[in-house]
């Protein structure tokens, strides 16, 4: 019988994990769809990234490789709150001990020859600037994401998310990123309206 491996199974489960735990959702987001907007949002930054500087700097499918793995990890950590999360220095780096210690333990459900290649995409190595700039996009997407889902919320009438919104819009003013500015300006703005107002 032929060796089998339990790691696209496992990655399957982050349907199972919703976040925004400590808020009232209208609608319940999990960990797989947020990763899949975090994937479109990261792809659209690294092209407009490109188109910005003239040059195409960075492969834009391997921006939404990192970005649709970058919370992998939460099916065995969890998903923190971001309060928690990043609270103080010792909070951050042992919470970062333990994503590493979830990555080695999902790239082990993997055939030696990939481990490598997967570890890399669920714990990646920020030693060089494209990897910098890679990571910084991805969470940049992230934090785009984030306030996405503030926008519905508001959009359903939950007042819940009025001061998140505020916040993580804050944090993505931050971000020295024109790409960031170009997106918030020439994208969001949609979230807010209706299908008829989207299609025209």
């Amino acid at each position: 019988m032929e060796e089998q491996y339990g790691f696209f199974a496992m990655v399957d489960r982050m349907q199972y994990i919703n976040r925004w735990g400590l808020m009232r959702n209208s609608r319940t987001e999990n960990i797989k769809e947020h990763s899949f907007d975090v994937a479109l949002i990261a792809h659209a930054l690294t092209c407009i990234h490109n188109h910005l500087k003239g040059v195409k700097e960075l492969d834009p499918y391997k921006v939404q490789a990192y970005a649709l793995y970058h919370d992998c990890t939460e099916i065995i950590t969890g998903d923190l709150p971001t309060p928690i999360k990043y609270k103080n220095d010792i909070i951050k780096s042992a919470y970062k001990e333990v994503e590493q210690e979830a990555a080695q333990t999902l790239s082990g459900l993997l055939p030696d020859f990939m481990q490598d290649e997967y570890l890399e995409l669920l714990a990646p190595d920020l030693n060089d600037d494209e990897s910098k700039l890679i990571h910084k996009i991805v969470k940049a997407a992230d934090r785009i994401s984030a306030y996405l889902k503030c926008v519905s919320e508001e959009n359903f009438g939950n007042k819940e998310f009025v001061s998140a919104k505020e916040e993580i819009g804050k944090t993505i003013m931050a971000i020295d990123l024109p790409e960031v500015r170009y997106y918030m300006d020439r994208f969001v703005p949609a979230y807010g309206m209706t299908l008829d107002e989207i299609s025209k």
